[in-house]
C-alpha cells in the first residue's frame, strides 16, 4: 500500500471544526484594537496562529492565543542554544572543543553543514553560530549530541521555563515525515494539513504533545529573561543576544523592522506548513519590544511570501504601538 493509499487526504477530511475565534488580549484598548487588527489580517490569508509583543522596559504587551502551544520547528535551537551557553560559561563545555560532522550521517538541511557534501571539522562555539545564523540542522544535532534534548529540557524546566519543551533533534522532523509520507514532501504537506483540520497528528513532531513545542507567551518570557540577564549565567545570554542578531533570515519579523535607529536580534523556525519567528527588537531610543509570531497556514504551498509580510506587518504595528513616545 503507497503512502497516499495509507492517507486518504482527499476523500475524507472528516468533521470540519468551528470557526476560530482568538482571543487577544491588550493592556489597553489601543494595543486591544492592534491585536484584533494583527488576528484578522492572519485570518484572511488562512493563518491560524499565535502572536505576542511585550515592552521589556513597561511590560505592556498585546497579541492572541499567546498560551497556545505550538510545535517549534528551528525556533526551538534558540532554547538549546541558551542550555550550551549556559555549560560553557560554567566550564563544563569548551567552545573550542572539536565535533566532526559527517554528511552522511547527519541532519537534512537547506544550510551550513547539513548542505556540505564532505566531513567537516567544527568548534563547538562555531556550531552555535551556524545554528542560529543559518538555521543549520546539523550543527543543532550536533549540539544535541553533546546536550542531549532530556538535558536540554531538564534545564529549562529547572529555569521555570515550563511552557517551553525541548524533546528530540532536529532531523526528527524529517524522519516522522518520512514515516508518514515516504519521501514525498508534498504528501507531508498534505497531511499536515489535513491534520490541522481534524486536530489529529499523523506526523508526530506536529503534535504539540510530542514535539518541541512552545507558546508566544512562554518564549517571550524566555526573551524577556535572556535580555534582562535572568535566567542562565550573563555571559550566556550575551552571548545568546549577539548570536540571534546575527541572523542571516530578513523576510519575517525584521522585514518591516529595518532602520538604521534598529536592531533585530532573531531565529526563525519553518517546517511544512509552519513559520515562525521570534526576537527582540531594539531602538537607539531605548525600547525594547520582545515578540513571537507562530503560525499554521491551511495552504499547500512552501513558499508563502504574503503570510511572511504579514508577520513582518504584525511585528511593525505591535512595535509602533508599544514603544514609549
Amino acid at each position: 500500500m503507497s503512502a497516499a493509499e495509507h492517507h486518504p487526504v482527499h476523500a475524507e477530511h472528516g468533521p470540519v471544526p468551528a470557526e476560530h475565534r482568538p482571543v487577544c488580549t491588550g493592556d489597553h484598548g489601543a494595543l486591544l484594537d492592534v491585536a484584533e487588527a494583527i488576528a484578522g489580517d492572519w485570518a484572511a490569508l488562512g493563518v491560524r496562529g499565535s502572536f505576542l509583543a511585550r515592552n521589556l522596559d513597561t511590560g505592556e504587551q498585546l497579541g492572541f492565543d499567546v498560551d497556545e502551544s505550538t510545535p517549534l520547528a528551528s525556533v526551538a535551537k534558540v532554547p538549546l542554544a541558551l542550555v550550551v551557553l549556559d555549560r560553557v560559561a560554567a566550564g563544563e563545555l569548551d567552545p573550542a572543543h572539536p565535533v566532526t560532522v559527517d554528511p552522511g550521517s547527519s541532519s537534512v538541511g537547506p544550510t551550513g553543514l547539513a548542505a556540505f557534501r564532505h566531513p567537516a571539522t567544527v568548534a563547538v562555539g562555531d556550531l552555535l553560530l551556524m545554528m542560529l545564523s543559518v538555521s543549520d540542522n546539523a550543527a543543532a544535532d550536533a549540539l544535541f549530541g553533546l546536550v542531549p534534548p532530556a538535558e536540554a529540557d531538564a534545564r529549562l524546566r529547572a529555569w521555570g521555563c515550563d511552557g517551553v519543551r525541548v524533546r528530540h533533534r532536529m532531523n526528527h522532523l524529517y524522519e516522522c515525515a518520512a514515516g508518514a509520507a515516504g519521501n514525498d514532501f508534498s504528501l507531508a504537506l498534505e497531511l499536515a494539513l489535513r491534520d490541522e483540520r481534524t486536530g489529529r497528528h499523523t506526523i508526530e513532531t506536529l503534535d504539540p504533545a510530542h514535539a518541541n513545542a512552545g507558546s508566544a507567551a512562554s518564549l517571550v518570557d524566555l526573551l524577556r529573561r535572556v535580555w534582562r540577564d535572568e535566567i542562565a549565567s550573563p555571559p550566556a545570554t550575551a552571548e545568546l543576544r549577539r548570536l540571534m542578531g546575527l541572523q542571516v533570515f530578513t523576510h519575517r519579523l525584521a522585514s518591516e523592522l529595518r532602520a538604521d535607529t534598529l536592531r533585530w536580534s532573531g531565529k526563525t523556525g519553518t517546517f511544512l506548513h509552519l513559520r515562525h519567528e521570534i526576537g527582540v527588537v531594539e531602538a537607539d531610543s531605548g525600547d525594547r519590544v520582545a515578540m513571537a509570531a507562530l503560525t499554521r497556514s491551511a495552504r499547500r504551498a512552501g513558499l508563502a511570501p504574503d503570510i511572511d509580510l504579514a508577520i513582518g506587518v504584525a511585528g511593525r504595528e505591535a512595535f509602533e504601538a508599544l514603544r514609549c513616545r
